[in-house]
């Protein structure tokens, strides 16, 4: 099941995709990943939908991850007496924390922190963005607010607000429900919702307590502000473009989706890019030529992952959505110009032993034409350094730990493999040889590269690196 692109596809699973033969066929058409949403996922479903994907894994003997994505908090209007009203532009609305149905003067907003944090001249976005209101009054337990862009308004609809700092976490009770019980199956990556600062991925962080990597979804404002700390504490980014494009003008979302995929990349940390990225074949086996340049341009710019939402979760073409992205990545990375551009942005190393010696094994593999660079690897830090430089050459990470294998499968151009731990040097150096002549990156006779910490199975201590021949004896250069 060797990829013949090295950005990673991540799927989304639900209805249209849920069932062992649909995963298959999934795994085949190049889904890496799979995410299971928590707004739509009962616990029994997801630990169905896991216990799954684990037997899929087993039959391919290939690792494959599995990210749960939290719903966070849900922020909605209350109810209306009779039905949908008709807000119109320059009049006045108000929302309160009186719980009665509304009309076309007020509602009930069950939100006190809102109604606290509020601002006079601070935007709210109503029914993902389709009415904006400005507050121009706050009074503790109402707002009075002026209709900037009028629309229809009914019960419950979703509420946005971009200029306001809520002092509230990124995880409501029922995420941390969510994520002790996803951690409890084994899963390997969580995405925390509408992360505002650094401290809701911290909190996050004190509950999983190693058991799972986290990935902070940037759909905030207040996140854009704070992304260099959130990333600091952060595994990995994802980059999600529907509640950004709600909270923020839309023209600036493709600019911030490079500075995030850029940022990320100089940390050494995995970047998805998602939402809409094919939502034409949702209802349509082909998707429109702005979605295949949508997608080509987030492999252009060295992106960890592309990810599906309803394309392959309720969609009518979830096989051919995936296949049609992986061929988009194959397609993309054949091309000259790919090359170019993810060589002009590539970081300098950071002053770390493990940057410098993955930077000097791409350069040598890239110098003496060798055919992979095979990292040892146990917490799968050597394979993101390594991935970090984006090299012409494949990647190869061998792992004892299979979890480690797991979160590898959402980085970039990484194929690895779960195999016991080398013995000593001369042991790593002949499994290191095999396993590239079996899985296809070298033929006899060729040469790769080794990256390894020594002493072995030390996490994080990358610190050698060793050229090998490729033979039937494996014989060491």
């Amino acid at each position: 099941m060797r990829r013949l692109r090295r950005i990673k596809i991540l799927a989304t699973l639900g209805p249209a995709s849920s069932d062992s033969a649909m995963i298959r066929k999934l795994f085949e058409a190049g889904a890496d990943v799979f995410r299971i949403n928590m707004s739509h996922t009962p616990h029994d479903k997801m630990r169905e939908l896991v216990k799954t994907i684990r037997n899929v894994e087993s039959s391919y003997g290939r690792p494959i991850g599995i990210l749960v994505d939290l719903q966070g908090p849900k922020l909605r209007l209350g109810s209306f007496a009779n039905g949908p009203i008709q807000l119109n532009n320059g009049s006045n609305f108000v929302l309160d924390s009186i719980k009665e149905p509304g009309d076309e003067t007020r509602v009930y907003l069950p939100h006190p922190e809102i109604l606290a944090a509020l601002k006079v001249g601070d935007a709210l976005l109503l029914d993902d963005g389709k009415v904006r209101l400005i507050c121009e009054e706050t009074q503790g337990d109402r707002a009075v607010t002026r209709v900037v862009i009028g629309g229809k308004m009914s019960d419950r609809k979703g509420v946005s607000l971009p200029d306001t700092d809520l002092p509230m976490s990124a995880m409501t009770n029922k995420d941390r429900a969510d994520l002790e019980a996803a951690c409890e199956t084994g899963i390997d990556w969580v995405a925390l919702s509408f992360v505002q600062r650094a401290e809701d991925v911290v909190e996050a962080k004190r509950m999983i307590r190693g058991r799972a990597a986290v990935m902070a979804k940037i759909e905030k404002p207040q996140a854009i502000d704070r992304l260099e700390d959130i990333l600091e504490v952060s595994d990995a980014l994802m980059v999600a473009r529907g509640d950004l494009g709600v909270e923020m003008p839309l023209e600036r979302v493709p600019s911030l989706q490079k500075q995030m995929t850029r940022m990320a990349r100089r940390a050494g940390k995995p970047v998805v890019v998602a939402t809409q990225m094919l939502e034409s074949m949702i209802s349509s086996p082909v998707p429109t030529r702005a979605e295949v340049s949508d997608v080509a341009t987030a492999v252009y710019e060295g992106a960890d992952a592309i990810m599906l939402s309803a394309e392959s979760a309720a969609g009518k073409y979830p096989v051919e959505a995936v296949s049609t992205m992986n061929r988009i990545g194959e397609e993309v990375e054949r091309d000259v110009t790919y090359r170019t551009v993810v060589t002009a942005q590539r970081p300098d190393p950071e002053a770390t032993a493990g940057d410098a010696i993955a930077g000097a094994a791409r350069q040598i593999a890239e110098t003496l034409d060798l055919s992979a660079i095979i990292c040892w690897t146990s917490s799968g830090s050597t394979a993101l350094r390594v991935a970090r430089e984006r090299p012409k050459v494949p990647v190869v990470a061998i792992t004892p730990s299979l979890h480690t294998g797991r979160k590898l499968s959402a980085v970039w151009g990484v194929h690895c493999v779960v195999a016991e731990d080398a013995k000593d040097q001369d042991d790593m150096v002949e499994r290191a040889g095999r396993i590239a002549f079996r899985d296809g990156f070298a033929k006899s006779g060729q040469r790769v590269i080794i990256v390894a910490g020594v002493p072995l199975g030390t996490p994080g201590a990358t610190n050698m690196v060793r050229i090998a021949y490729v033979g039937p004896s494996d014989a060491d250069v």
